[in-house]
């Protein structure tokens, strides 16, 4: 997938039926346009947004230099 970078699925501890799901992306319009505009949304819909209630958040990030 052009622009994917890597991602990372983390528990939260407190409560472990939560989950954050972090995937990074060369720039914004590599997810919001590409990956979403893609088959491979399409199959990533079809395989799991069923199993998503509520529908979880998408936010974008960006590192902030310290």
């Amino acid at each position: 997938m052009g622009g994917y970078v890597r991602h990372e699925l983390q528990r939260c501890v407190e409560d472990r039926h939560r989950y954050a799901l972090l995937i990074w992306w060369e720039t914004l319009d590599d997810h919001t346009v590409g990956f979403r505009g893609s088959p491979e949304y399409q199959e990533w819909r079809s395989l799991l947004h069923h199993f998503y209630d509520p529908f979880p958040t998408v936010e974008h990030f960006v590192r902030v230099a310290l």
